[in-house]
């Protein structure tokens, strides 16, 4: 079940809301974690008894990390290795049979035919936070057994996150209030990630599919940008639009979730970027990876390294295919290289941070200014193109397959080159879809910080909002009745 469907937004959600009001205290984590495991169950029922296998193991593991003290590194390896064992198997077995047969040269072995589980790869993760952080001590191992299954089971960010760490929810857990202020606010948030995911996302989504699906010497260098642009604005609406509609949820059923997005495409820099997009996953791996790795506590050197293994693992943590594992290493490249081009203009001998940072000038006006005129405004206007159209190119090897993904980089290098195509572009998207493309780089970041914080708060909850919101609902509704293209990107990680 996914929150843009007819089954959810009229039967599901409108049953789990009103019952849960007249739930208190533990009654209403008993409910949530029954409709946790119904919502889970919709698509894939057999596949629960992975997800609750998995609690149990975690839930057992944090027990007795808490009696005993002395054995509790063994018992952290333990619960860990069956967890990265279950996403490893349903995730990666397939992947690595293809690997063992292409060295080989011929199938030694038989490729597996698995089924994924919809959002292993999310609550695997919030499960080795709350083993980790009870292991740290930075929270008490849960007596309750339904509390650390709805942790890791909450529906709202159960198949796409944001990756909720446990001692961030663990009072919430315990002790939560539900007042109608913040069932507004869910609701609110809860419609603005449905609109960016149905009236952005979708339309985007099927212009990107149609290009792709031509063979690579089919597309011109036009329908290499083209493609490009709509699918790199295609995955952000997609992704922040669920997790808007993730954490519009969890407020509705009194809940607070970290945010996900900071409008990574007005970054200067892919580190900047990496602040601003996924905030969770890349919370955990700093948390759960780089830090343990030693951070950049050990040298230039090896903070390098431990950004190269962090890329590869976030790469791999997206898919089972090599084109993950070349996007993450892409990334953690121009990470490296951005670090290594810091410490040498602030000078050697400053660590691995290699960043300046520069004061702008105060205000909302300043602000912007300021983000294009650090260091002049030539500078700042190149960080964000540099920026931009690297993160732009990313999207390419993580779209489509790696010898593709460079043909097109090819027909976007160089577009005067490649002028011929079965098809023209207006046969691939219309004026909609232009249209469309238009309000989503509106919709990046610049235009929200140039208005003022003072008309944003006049605006929320007004009379003028309300009935924006309520356009926006009715509109995807009829969308998603009228339209049966409702494809979810990040369903298969």
């Amino acid at each position: 079940m996914v929150f843009s469907s007819i089954v959810f937004l009229w039967i599901f959600l409108p049953l789990v809301f009103v019952i849960n009001l007249f739930m208190a205290g533990r009654l209403s984590n008993f409910f949530l974690l029954l409709a946790s495991l119904i919502f889970y169950a919709w698509g894939e029922p057999q596949l629960v008894v992975l997800m609750m296998v998995s609690i149990l193991v975690n839930w057992l593991a944090g027990k007795l990390i808490g009696r005993y003290e002395r054995y509790k590194g063994g018992i952290l390896a333990a619960a860990v290795v069956v967890d990265l064992s279950l996403l490893g198997y349903f995730k990666y077995a397939g992947f690595l049979v293809n690997v063992v047969n292409g060295l080989a040269g011929k199938a030694v072995i038989s490729v597996p035919d698995i089924r994924l589980p919809i959002g292993i790869s999310f609550f695997t993760f919030q499960a080795i936070s709350y083993v980790m952080d009870v292991y740290r001590g930075e929270t008490q191992a849960q007596d309750r057994l339904v509390n650390t299954a709805l942790y890791i089971s909450f529906f709202p960010q159960l198949i796409a996150g944001p990756i909720v760490r446990y001692h961030d929810i663990n009072l919430q857990l315990e002790n939560r209030r539900i007042s109608w202020e913040k069932v507004a606010a869910g609701f609110r948030r809860f419609i603005y990630g449905l609109s960016k995911k149905v009236l952005i996302s979708n339309v985007l989504g099927a212009c990107t599919d149609q290009i792709y699906a031509l063979e690579p010497g089919q597309i011109t260098g036009v329908m290499a940008w083209l493609a490009a642009l709509c699918y790199m604005f295609q995955i952000y609406y997609d992704f922040s639009g669920y997790s808007d509609m993730a954490i519009g949820l969890g407020k509705m059923f009194g809940f607070d979730f970290p945010e996900n997005f900071n409008y990574p495409y007005i970054s200067h820099s892919v580190r900047e970027f990496w602040r601003r997009w996924h905030i969770s996953l890349s919370t955990w791996f700093r948390e759960y990876v780089y830090i343990p790795l030693g951070g950049n506590r050990k040298g230039n050197r090896r903070t390098y390294v431990n950004l190269l293994i962090v890329f590869f693992l976030t790469g791999l943590w997206h898919g089972a295919g090599w084109n993950y594992i070349l996007w993450g290493m892409y990334h953690g490249f121009f990470l490296v290289a951005e670090r290594v081009y810091g410490a040498m203009k602030s000078g050697v001998g400053k660590g691995a941070a290699g960043t300046v940072e520069t004061k702008v000038p105060g205000g909302t006006t300043g602000r912007i200014i300021g983000r294009f005129c650090m260091g002049g405004f030539f500078t700042g206007f190149f960080t964000f193109v540099y920026t931009f159209l690297t993160v732009a190119i990313g999207w390419v090897f993580f779209r489509t397959g790696t010898r593709t993904a460079f043909s097109l980089i090819a027909r976007m290098v160089m577009p005067w080159r490649y002028r011929v195509s079965v098809l023209s572009v207006w046969e691939c998207a219309d004026y909609k879809t232009f249209f469309i493309l238009a309000c989503a780089v509106c919709g990046m970041g610049w235009l929200q910080s140039l208005i003022p914080e003072r008309k944003k708060e006049t605006w929320r909850f007004s009379l003028p909002e309300v009935l924006w919101c309520g356009v926006m609902l009715v509109l995807c509704i009829a969308s998603i009745a009228s339209d049966t293209y409702n494809p979810f990107i990040y369903f298969q990680f």
